[in-house]
């Protein structure tokens, strides 16, 4: 799993983040949290860029650690859920073959579909995009996208719950499986703290992760399954 951390593009960094990663990680699986430059050091869309090249970095060398690389699932919160979804869904930031190993998607309180831009953060981002519909990721969804799992909470002011379902519907129009997840007392960051072991109580984000991530990646196929010692151990040292 490669994991793409928020802060609107211009905060945040992956050694904030190791909560997730380890809760993830403890499920079996191989976890990277990487960085990405932000705003105003760059402009959209360098920190896509910078992201793709995370998964390619990934896809090359994770056998190395015990990970399977035709195996990958893309996830994030905010900032990093639309990261993800933008490499999972437009094929101008990954190859074909990058693409076809990503096996599914996991988004937290993530942006989808926020077109046009009416906030300071969207509008300072995005703003100067030469065609600023084609930053949506939810303009491209089609029949070849992968699975994804979606958790936003209804009290989330700052990313509205729309559009996870906005994204969810447009993938299930398509026949793509979406699992949809609205918690109605949480808040945009409280999706994610979620997944800490004091806040699990909270709502089941990461039991929701679980069963999302046994569906997409098929435990028992060879040298990715989660189950395998080199997994657990892999877990163990985060």
């Amino acid at each position: 799993m490669v994991f793409f951390y928020g802060g609107a593009w211009n905060s945040g960094s992956r050694t904030h983040y190791g909560f997730a990663a380890r809760a993830l990680a403890a499920m079996g699986y191989m976890v990277v949290v990487p960085d990405y430059r932000l705003v105003p050091e760059i402009e959209y869309p360098a920190f896509l860029k910078d992201c793709a090249a995370a998964v390619a970095w990934v896809s090359d060398h994770i056998a190395a650690y015990g990970g399977d690389p035709g195996r990958l699932v893309l996830a994030g919160h905010s900032a990093g859920a639309y990261n993800a979804a933008c490499l999972a869904l437009d094929p101008r930031w990954l190859g074909p073959e990058l693409r076809n190993a990503i096996v599914g998607l996991i988004g937290l309180s993530g942006p989808y579909d926020f077109y046009p831009f009416d906030g300071p953060i969207s509008q300072r981002v995005f703003g100067k995009a030469d065609n600023p519909r084609q930053t949506q990721p939810i303009n491209h969804v089609g029949p070849d996208a992968v699975p994804m799992l979606l958790v936003s909470g209804g009290r989330d002011r700052l990313v509205l719950p729309r559009n996870s379902v906005n994204l969810s519907a447009a993938l299930q129009a398509f026949g793509v499986p979406a699992t949809l997840r609205l918690y109605p007392r949480l808040g945009h960051a409280g999706i994610l703290f979620c997944l800490s072991l004091p806040l699990r109580w909270m709502a089941p984000v990461l039991k929701d992760c679980r069963a999302f991530l046994a569906e997409v990646t098929n435990p028992g196929m060879g040298p990715g399954d989660p189950t395998a010692p080199e997994h657990r151990a892999a877990a163990a040292r985060q």
